[in-house]
């Protein structure tokens, strides 16, 4: 363990100093497109003003024999691009791979400028974060990268699951965790071949009923646990959590759902695989417009968040002022991007 002195310097001479704190953006999706495609390409200029976070797919669901086109791909689509407000990510191939090494050198040198975080798969151990955060500074010291690119891991292993609260604190480069359900699933042998959401044969009976009719059950969610554990590591850390993939994209119900129980237990946003997903982590990411009002409600009732207050019958004390100061500035925070939202928040002067 690094002695806390040590744990904000940079780890090569010439390398910008680690961010202390996170910086302040809206990350409702991030939305993967396959880079290897020249059609998706095309579209990524249209795509960036529709999303918070665009990130260039170089691991799963490309073919081995597209892996490099991928990566110049996501080069060439970093460098046509001027991607503003929204961030720019990849997720490269995982360090076991004959592919991460040239992934990580050849684009943080092609367009580490413009890089915002690398996403890396089957993280087990902070051994791993380790690595990549020691050779991201040697490489920003080569290339003159003025600010630090993050680092973001997939929890995608029973072993990196064991290892998430070292995982989370590894690094001042960490921005945050996704669950990836699918490899999760198959590293813990469970029985499912969905990605994500619930399974209809994981669920709870009601208790029979004395005239011996069908007992109710209900369908209960596979990775409840592990988003709980996740979520309190990140908070812990000081870094985001996030849902991954919801797989079944043609069931857009369950997926709001399930991106909808990310959200309440903590979760900053959600990985969007197609665009019919976006407008749903969107809309489910962004506080809803009553739950604010009543929370703004609540701050004014107890401005310095002590004493106690009654708003609709309710009890409002420090614990409840709390819990409307997260809604009332995740609230800011999408206001400052979306003006559609920040009329409806009433907080049209932030937009």
């Amino acid at each position: 363990m690094k002695p806390p002195r040590k744990f904000f310097e940079p780890l090569a001479i010439g390398a910008p100093a680690p961010y202390r704190e996170l910086p302040i953006r809206v990350e409702r999706m991030i939305h993967f497109v396959p880079a290897h495609l020249e059609k998706v390409r095309a579209k990524a200029a249209e795509m960036a003003r529709q999303v918070d976070v665009l990130l260039g797919n170089l691991e799963d669901a490309i073919p081995a024999d597209a892996k490099e086109a991928a990566r110049a791909g996501f080069i060439e689509m970093g460098r046509n691009n001027n991607f503003d407000g929204t961030g720019l990510w990849t997720r490269i191939n995982a360090l076991n791979s004959p592919w991460a090494l040239d992934d990580i050198t050849e684009i943080v040198g092609a367009i580490g400028q413009k890089l915002d975080v690398v996403m890396l798969p089957k993280v087990e151990g902070p051994w791993d974060i380790a690595y990549l955060d020691q050779l991201l500074a040697q490489l920003e010291a080569r290339h003159g990268i003025g600010k630090p690119i993050l680092i973001h891991a997939i929890l995608e292993t029973a072993e990196g699951v064991k290892n998430v609260d070292a995982i989370a604190c590894a690094s001042p480069r960490m921005h945050g965790m996704s669950l990836g359900p699918a490899d999760l699933a198959a590293s813990r042998a469970m029985k499912t071949t969905r990605v994500g959401g619930g399974h209809p044969e994981y669920k709870v009976l009601a208790d029979p009923d004395a005239g011996g009719g069908a007992r109710a059950g209900y369908q209960q969610d596979l990775w409840h646990y592990t988003v709980g554990k996740m979520v309190d590591a990140c908070a812990s850390a000081g870094i985001k959590a996030f849902y991954g993939p919801f797989g079944d994209i043609a069931d857009m119900t369950a997926c709001e759902v399930q991106f909808r129980n990310a959200f309440l237990m903590g979760c900053a946003g959600a990985w969007t695989l197609h665009p019919s997903q976006i407008d749903i982590a969107k809309r489910v990411f962004s506080p809803d417009p009553k739950e604010v009002a009543f929370a703004k409600r609540i701050l004014e009732a107890v401005p310095d968040g002590a004493g106690v207050a009654m708003i609709d019958g309710k009890m409002q004390d420090d614990a409840t002022w709390k819990q409307a100061k997260v809604i009332v500035d995740l609230a800011r925070q999408v206001a400052a991007k979306d003006k559609e939202y920040a009329q409806s928040y009433g907080f049209a002067e932030a937009a």
